[in-house]
């Protein structure tokens, strides 16, 4: 995202944020926030960011009472929660003083985001470029302090720390005089620090299998000029609906395509029929929320096998992970 700058940060910036993707670039921020303000509540986080300012509809931050008031304003439905926040997931949670935990908004699209690198600038936290993941990932986030700043816990403990180390230093010249009149080679002591915290989320089963229901579903072709899904289709996207069901965050674009043959306005009509029928499909028949899938068609623009136009392995359906 070019948009984004990425050098030159001024002196005042304290916290670095790099990711893959606008969600977990999202969460980054909001852990970034915590650490500069450790005595956040849920009512001065969505002070900070106030959901009229990136045009959501519901607050960027939910605590343990807000989360019950949003389950019951959605009809009892947690899934509908998992699916707009970080909820229950390892790392992804913020934590208050009182031990009492924060899901964060996850639901962002390329034209609110921007608007959250800008604000989260006037708490002197920067957003660093970020490329595309590999397809499949759940992504991760990784926050570097800038111009030495560090949270005020950490220089808390600076002191503490420095005590240690000369401890550490003390052990390990007696263990070196001791293990040196007996002949014995010294223990090595190691003592390591860094500035850079990690929250990475990789699932490779995830992936392989995100891997093999793609290759079957796009090797299912149409029937000429219909829409209907073949039996292999429906039983590629039973497996689909499942993995969906394994990962409440993942959202996806189902995409149709067409081969040449014919009027191209036919083609685009169908190619999004195509699309459609796949979505329908899941919500009707697997029971997946609208709100996580979207219907394309691209007509014949998109040619899987380009020197055959009319091959009919160009009428497909194929799908996306939206981030």
């Amino acid at each position: 995202m070019s948009e984004i700058q990425t050098a030159n940060y001024p002196s005042s910036a304290k916290v670095l944020v790099r990711s893959e993707n606008m969600s977990r670039t999202a969460l980054g921020i909001a852990h970034a926030y915590m650490l500069i303000h450790p005595d956040s509540t849920v009512e001065s986080l969505n002070k900070a960011f106030p959901k009229d300012k990136f045009n959501q509809g519901s607050p960027l931050f939910l605590g343990p009472a807000e989360r019950k008031e949003y389950i019951a304003s959605h009809n009892n439905d947690d899934k509908s929660l998992c699916t707009n926040y970080f909820y229950e997931e390892k790392n992804a949670m913020l934590h208050l003083k009182d031990g009492s935990e924060v899901a964060v908004m996850q639901m962002w699209t390329g034209d609110k985001f921007p608007l959250l690198v800008e604000w989260a600038k006037k708490y002197d936290i920067y957003v660093a470029e970020f490329t595309k993941g590999a397809r499949g990932k759940l992504g991760f986030f990784e926050l570097e302090y800038l111009n030495n700043w560090k949270p005020a816990a950490e220089k808390k403990g600076g002191l503490a720390w420095l005590w240690i180390l000369l401890g550490l230093i003390l052990a390990a010249i007696i263990i070196f005089l001791l293990l040196r009149s007996c002949n014995k080679e010294p223990e090595t002591i190691l003592v390591r620090d860094t500035v850079i915290q990690t929250v990475e989320i990789h699932d490779t089963l995830y992936i392989q299998q995100l891997a093999e229901i793609e290759d079957n579903f796009n090797a299912a072709e149409f029937m000429k000029g219909k829409a209907d899904l073949s039996r292999d289709a429906e039983f590629v996207l039973h497996d689909l609906a499942k993995l969906m069901n394994d990962y409440p965050e993942l959202r996806l674009r189902i995409e149709g395509h067409t081969s040449a043959e014919g009027n191209a306005d036919l083609n685009q009509k169908l190619s999004e029929a195509r699309a459609q029928a796949a979505v329908t499909f899941l919500v009707e028949h697997e029971g997946i929320s609208a709100e996580r899938l979207e219907a394309a068609g691209f007509g014949s623009s998109k040619l899987k096998n380009v020197d055959d136009p009319m091959a009919p392995e160009n009428r497909r359906t194929e799908f996306e992970i939206i981030k």
